[in-house]
């Protein structure tokens, strides 16, 4: 499975948003990472997980991340928190076709 080239191509810039909002990772699962990714209708699932300097502000940090992917993609975006993922056939699911955009090694290493 790779992750769509349209991400790849702007991982930059989403380290960029990443740090400014202190997400300690970020990664992309579901369609965005097959073939089943459709680019006229299909939107982008990320899983976040913010990192204590985001914890006072997480409300205002989880939105403005969230509307500035969507802006640098041009389509909508889900964004589901880590530590909220509670149901175990979604978290099964989405494990599956799981990649790393954003993790401070990853964009160190790079």
């Amino acid at each position: 499975m790779a992750m769509a080239e349209f991400i790849s191509a702007r991982r930059d810039d989403v380290a960029r948003l990443c740090r400014a909002h202190g997400v300690r990772r970020l990664d992309v699962f579901g369609s965005a990472t097959s073939d089943q990714f459709d680019p006229d209708t299909s939107d982008i699932d990320f899983i976040v997980d913010f990192g204590p300097a985001a914890q006072q502000q997480l409300f205002v940090h989880y939105f403005t991340l969230k509307q500035a992917l969507e802006a640098l993609f041009a389509r909508p975006v889900d964004l589901v928190m880590a530590g909220a993922m509670r149901n175990p056939y979604f978290i099964e699911a989405a494990m599956r076709t799981r990649q790393p955009v954003y993790a401070p090694t990853l964009t160190e290493a790079a």
